[in-house]
C-alpha cells in the first residue's frame, strides 16, 4: 500500500484501519476505487497516465486481467506450441472498450498485442483516446473506432479485408436502468453494512455500460448471431457471461449459426462467479492455416 501511495498520493486519504488494525481501502467510495486503479496500473503496468470521467465504469483489474490471460491460453492452444503468441502482429478487438480502456491496456502491456477498441459513447471514446495519447507505449498499438449504430457490434468496425485474432467483450449485465440501480444499491448496502437507498456506483457506469434492452442474454445472443457475418475476419470471438442461466440461449444461437468449436471457461474473483465463452467458425485445418500465415514472425 505504501508503494501505491507514493505513485498516487491522493490515495492516502481513503485508507482506513480495519478491526484488526490493518490498513485497508474505503471500497465503498468511488473516488478511492478510481485512485486505486490508477495506482495499480502505474505500478504493475508502467502507465504514466490513467484517468476516467466521473460516473463511468471503473473496473476491478484482477478480473479483467483473468480474461486477458484466458485469451492468451486459447491462442497458445491454437498455435500448437508451448508459448503464447506475443507482439503487435497479434490483433484484438474490444467491443465496448469504455472510458477506461482496460482490456487493450492489459493485453498490450502483458503480451504486446495490438488492439482496436470500439465504442458507441463519444465521451467514453474521448477519455480512452486521452489515455492512449498520454502513454507513449500505446503509440501505433491501440486504435479507437466509433460505432455509429448501437445495434451493430462488428459492422462498421471491422474493415473490409481486416483480420483479428480474437475479439472480447464485457457485456451490459442488466435489462433496464432500474434493474442496474437496484443491483448497485444492494452492492453498496453490502459494502457499508447497512441499507443504502440511493445508488452510489462504486465502480461507476453509464447506461450503455450497465444495461441493454433484453439484458445480457439478448446482448450476447445478438453478438453470436452477428459474428457469423464475420466468420473469416476473426479467429476467436469471445464474451463474458455473468449469469449462468444465459449460457443456454448463447449456446443455442452458436449452434444455429454453425460454429466449429465452443470453449467455456469458468472464472471467479472472491465471491463473484462468472465464465468466458469463446467460439470460432474455423475448423482445425483452417485455424492452422491462420496461425501459419499471421503468427509465424
Amino acid at each position: 500500500m505504501n508503494e501505491l501511495k507514493k505513485l498516487v498520493p491522493d490515495l492516502a486519504q481513503y485508507i482506513r484501519k480495519n478491526p484488526k488494525g490493518e490498513n485497508t481501502l474505503d471500497f465503498a467510495n468511488p473516488v478511492a476505487i478510481r485512485l486505486l486503479n490508477e495506482a495499480l496500473l502505474k505500478q504493475y503496468y508502467q502507465l504514466t497516465f490513467w484517468e476516467i470521467p466521473e460516473d463511468y465504469l471503473c473496473p476491478p483489474i484482477p478480473g479483467r486481467a483473468d480474461y486477458i490471460h484466458i485469451i492468451a491460453d486459447i491462442l497458445k492452444e491454437t498455435s500448437l506450441t508451448d508459448s503464447i503468441p506475443k507482439g503487435d502482429h497479434i490483433k484484438g478487438l474490444d467491443i465496448g472498450t469504455g472510458a477506461n480502456l482496460i482490456y487493450p491496456i492489459l493485453g498490450n502491456r502483458e503480451y504486446g498485442w495490438q488492439f482496436v477498441g470500439s465504442e458507441i459513447d463519444k465521451k467514453a471514446l474521448k477519455s480512452a483516446q486521452k489515455i492512449i495519447d498520454k502513454n507513449e507505449c500505446f503509440k501505433n498499438r491501440l486504435e479507437l473506432r466509433l460505432q455509429p449504430n448501437p445495434r451493430d457490434l462488428f459492422r462498421s468496425i471491422i474493415k473490409e479485408g481486416e483480420q483479428f485474432d480474437f475479439s472480447l467483450c464485457n457485456p451490459p449485465f442488466h435489462a433496464s436502468a432500474t434493474e442496474a440501480r437496484e443491483a448497485n444499491e444492494r452492492k453498496q448496502s453490502n459494502l457499508k453494512g447497512k441499507t443504502v437507498s440511493e445508488s452510489i456506483l462504486n465502480f461507476g457506469g453509464k447506461n450503455t455500460e450497465l444495461w441493454y434492452e433484453g439484458g445480457e442474454a439478448k446482448f450476447i445472443q445478438n453478438m453470436a448471431f452477428q459474428s457469423k457475418f464475420f466468420k473469416e475476419s476473426c479467429l476467436w470471438f469471445s464474451t463474458l457471461v455473468s449469469k449462468k442461466e444465459n449460457l443456454k440461449g448463447l449456446n443455442k444461437t452458436l449452434k444455429k449459426v454453425e460454429v466449429a468449436e465452443i470453449k467455456t471457461v469458468p472464472m471467479g474473483q472472491g465471491n463473484k462467479k462468472s465464465r468466458m465463452v469463446a467460439w470460432t467458425f474455423l475448423n482445425e485445418e483452417q485455424r492452422n492455416e491462420w496461425t501459419q500465415k499471421r503468427w509465424k514472425k
